[in-house]
């Protein structure tokens, strides 16, 4: 594996190292979803992974196989990111420092800080808790783990995509939600390798659009100020890694604001009965809008992540149901 090319060996390479640390995650269906959408939904529940989330596919691949991890890692996440290191750190004795922004999701630190991590909080959003962690990684000489220019972090998370088509051939389109956009690259690699035809979707939120506005116009661009809750999606520069894969092979990307991921979220818990974070629920929230494109296919829906927050679940359960526009 390179610095600059992540390959389907690759991610199999990655299976075959994560299998004796994760089972594959459920890929279920749920008639109540699929008449409230109006398509043939399956949910790839990521969920169900230890730290609820999909990333830490990518943690442990990355500390358990890339040798420069070995002494130890800083990084700066949210918390899925920082869940996924703090989990591999236990697993592997390895040392990992997690800068996360002032705020962050209190779930999210109470379970980096049970998994052995140090925390350092500091900024306001995640983009300051990165500049912050790489001063310290600059400072110090230990290894900076980028939550998305990292081809082991990659080749990790796109084990899920491989899981969904080895299961389920007949998946027409796949919809990932995209923050960094390691998820969506890591899909993209293997359904443009196994099933061409395939159309692989990213979802991001309207308030925190950055890597939706590089991969339009193909170049880097830089988000305003956070304006969404889903903090799984919220950040206001692009990856370079992720978005160069994402300009070759990603079909599509759409944008949701934060009332349809609620709404989402709502559906999914009632509905699907599965627990989204907002990140999560941002799938489901694009197959919502994008419904009418999607008649007649079999979709597979990213459930990202379900660390959602008490106050999150309430705004979700008080945002009523999906409904068509007039």
């Amino acid at each position: 594996m390179t610095a600059h090319r992540v390959t389907f060996d690759d991610v199999l390479a990655a299976r075959t190292f994560l299998a004796s640390h994760l089972r594959p995650t459920p890929l279920i269906r749920r008639e109540a979803l699929c008449e409230a959408l109006g398509i043939e939904a399956l949910l790839k529940c990521e969920s169900a992974l230890p730290t609820a989330a999909f990333k830490v596919r990518g943690g442990l691949n990355l500390l358990g196989r890339d040798p420069t991890a070995k002494a130890g890692v800083i990084a700066a996440s949210t918390g899925n990111h920082g869940q996924s290191l703090s989990y591999a750190g236990k697993t592997f004795g390895i040392p990992v420092t997690i800068v996360a922004p002032v705020g962050a999701n209190p779930l999210k630190l109470v379970a980096m800080r049970g998994y052995g991590a140090t925390i350092i909080e500091h900024g306001v959003d995640y983009d300051e808790a990165r500049e912050e962690c790489e001063r310290r990684a600059a400072a110090t000489g230990v290894r900076y783990v980028h939550s998305g220019n990292e081809p082991y972090l990659i080749a990790g998370v796109g084990t899920a995509a491989l899981e969904v088509l080895e299961e389920r051939p007949d998946v027409d389109v796949l919809i990932v939600p995209i923050g960094g956009g390691s998820g969506a690259a890591g899909a993209c690699i293997v359904a443009k390798h196994l099933r061409p035809s395939v159309r692989v979707i990213g979802v991001q939120s309207s308030g925190a659009p950055a890597a939706y506005l590089s991969w339009r116009d193909r170049r880097p661009q830089v988000g305003g100020p956070i304006r969404t809750f889903a903090e799984g999606l919220a950040t206001r520069t692009s990856f370079e890694l992720p978005q160069r894969i994402l300009m070759d092979l990603l079909d599509d990307f759409v944008l949701v604001d934060d009332e349809d991921i609620y709404r989402a979220m709502r559906l999914l818990l009632v509905a699907g009965h599965q627990l989204a974070e907002g990140a999560g629920a941002a799938a489901t929230a694009a197959a919502w809008k994008l419904r009418d494109q999607l008649q007649q296919k079999t979709v597979a829906l990213w459930i990202s992540g379900a660390n959602a927050t008490a106050e999150s679940i309430t705004k979700a359960l008080a945002s009523g149901e999906l409904v068509t526009a007039d």
